[in-house]
């Protein structure tokens, strides 16, 4: 099994309310019919929309939706249909191989087949530093940086996705996408969303290394971090 990333760009013309309810309802079983499993939509809905303060722009337009799944082969010869089906959903799309490792997985809050999971989801498309090798930043990433992402945040759910590789010719240069759910009130409480409720001291230590840790592997103007609404519709087989 292999598994693939895309975001999702929405027409303009039509309204956002319309797009995220398209994408819930239509493209997992779109995806199904062309042997995709294990989906899942993060979707920029109205849900989300008291975390626009956590907002980090590279792509303008930046993208309102990701849809996850994985494929027996994803090979061009072999997804070809899988492409078709997200292209009908987005006025563009752009798709990336990757390899998953789920560092926090959602035990407390079990995301319901095609339900709202509780919280809501970060889905971060993140870019290296250009100085770094690529050994380095993911050493850094996995060996330095994910115990201050488990330590410092109020993360329910953490996964990481290192992109292997882009699989459409006009994806954007990233080198990971991460997905981490968080309860509510992170969105606008900063002491909630680095597990700090109630002791500054711990917010101020906690905000401290994480930034520190995230300037040291990477480039903090070419990432593109969403607040979604996550849809799981099944695991991977």
């Amino acid at each position: 099994m292999e598994k693939v990333v895309c975001a999702l760009w929405r027409d303009p013309g039509e309204p956002r309310d319309a797009f995220a309810l398209r994408l819930r309802t239509s493209l997992p079983e779109a995806l199904r019919a062309c042997g995709a499993s294990g989906i899942r939509i993060n979707i920029a809905d109205a849900a989300v929309d008291a975390a626009a303060g956590l907002v980090q722009r590279w792509q303008a337009p930046q993208q309102e939706a990701v849809v996850q799944y994985w494929l027996p082969c994803a090979n061009a010869l072999f997804r070809g249909a899988a492409d078709q089906a997200v292209a009908a959903h987005a006025a563009r799309f752009a798709a990336w191989l990757v390899a998953e490792s789920t560092v926090i997985a959602n035990t407390a809050h079990s995301p319901l087949p095609g339900e709202r999971t509780w919280g809501w989801a970060q889905a971060s498309f993140i870019s290296f530093r250009a100085d770094l090798p690529r050994a380095a930043a993911l050493a850094h990433w996995h060996e330095q940086h994910t115990p201050i992402a488990i330590d410092t945040q109020a993360n329910f759910e953490y996964v990481q996705n290192a992109i292997v590789c882009p699989l459409t010719p006009d994806a954007p240069v990233y080198d990971a996408f991460v997905e981490e759910c968080f309860p509510p009130e992170a969105m606008t409480d900063p002491a909630a969303f680095f597990a700090a409720l109630g002791d500054a001291g711990r917010l101020r230590a906690n905000l401290k290394a994480m930034m520190d840790s995230c300037r040291a592997f990477l480039d903090v103007a070419r990432n593109d971090i969403v607040p979604t609404s996550q849809f799981d519709f099944g695991q991977a087989s």
